[in-house]
């Protein structure tokens, strides 16, 4: 009771004191609200785009919360290239049967996968007594399940994955091209280094030097060359080391990729954090740019 009344009267006031000051105070943060809800209402208003069978796959994992973004995403990248493409939307736990049907309207012909047989796959590929660590931090670190839940899925191979925050506004070349032909990591790279961890502390658990200011706003791995027995070992230690950061994802994800050769896209295209640009093919509204985002970049799209 004590723990509650403590979230209540100080935490969550000091928490959300925290973000209107971030965005200007608390009247234009409540500006920023609206324009995401009228934003949320637009998206299932879109026309339904079509998801074809051995095309070009990419995968979202998305919910309740965020398709509207997602459709959004997907909408920006077929306006801006003439490719067809395979949409593999991967349920971050949330899915409903409201929720499947309009998928199911909206992006028809899309694979859903649903938490039934991310389970199954989990239990087959990452069983909770080999890795209790990755197992119960994808339960209350939801980003973890970009890896968890998508690299352990029965297709092989390279996968593409997509933030939903984002809008195409030119043809990703650099992007169909390495679908077409995929040899090594894609990624796009960061406007601020974020991964939550020293490097010395990534470099001395991988063994290699890392690459600096990787993000995972768009982000290409090989599904059979990441060892899982690594990642197991490299989250227990960073935690045990240095905390708990919102950024693990983003930090294993730069470790799985190393030294080695990777596709990193250009960052006069493809822009993260980007603040009242039009330039570039695509953005990815992170930090300050959520601003823009919900307030003036999908009403442009429109």
């Amino acid at each position: 009771m004590f723990q509650r009344l403590v979230d209540i009267l100080y935490r969550y006031p000091k928490s959300n004191l925290k973000r209107f000051k971030h965005f200007g105070g608390y009247l234009n943060y409540r500006k920023m609200i609206a324009s995401r809800k009228l934003m949320e209402k637009a998206a299932f208003q879109l026309p339904p785009v079509n998801s074809h069978a051995n095309a070009l796959s990419i995968y979202f994992l998305t919910g309740k919360k965020y398709l509207y973004q997602t459709l959004f995403c997907i909408r920006s990248l077929t306006k801006a290239s003439n490719e067809q493409f395979q949409f593999a939307i991967v349920d971050d736990g949330s899915f409903d049967a409201h929720m499947i049907g309009q998928i199911n309207r909206l992006l028809p012909g899309a694979e859903i996968i649903t938490q039934k047989s991310i389970n199954q796959n989990l239990e087959k590929n990452l069983p909770w007594d080999k890795y209790p660590v990755l197992r119960n931090k994808r339960n209350v670190y939801p980003h973890l399940k970009k890896l968890t839940d998508i690299h352990t899925l029965p297709a092989k191979g390279w996968k593409l994955v997509l933030d939903s925050d984002m809008f195409f506004w030119d043809n990703p070349t650099e992007i169909v091209s390495w679908l077409k032909n995929p040899q090594e990591p894609l990624h796009m790279i960061d406007c601020v280094e974020s991964y939550g961890y020293s490097a010395r502390l990534m470099e001395s658990l991988t063994g290699t030097i890392m690459k600096p200011l990787v993000n995972v706003g768009t982000i290409g791995l090989n599904s059979e060359a990441i060892d899982w027995e690594k990642l197991e070992l490299w989250t227990k230690e960073l935690e045990a080391k240095e905390g708990t950061t919102y950024y693990l994802e983003q930090a294993l994800t730069a470790m799985i990729i190393g030294n080695s050769a990777s596709v990193a896209l250009d960052t006069t295209n493809y822009i993260v954090n980007p603040l009242h640009t039009s330039t570039g093919v695509l953005h990815h509204y992170v930090d300050l740019s959520k601003e823009y985002y919900f307030k003036s970049a999908w009403k442009k799209f429109i």
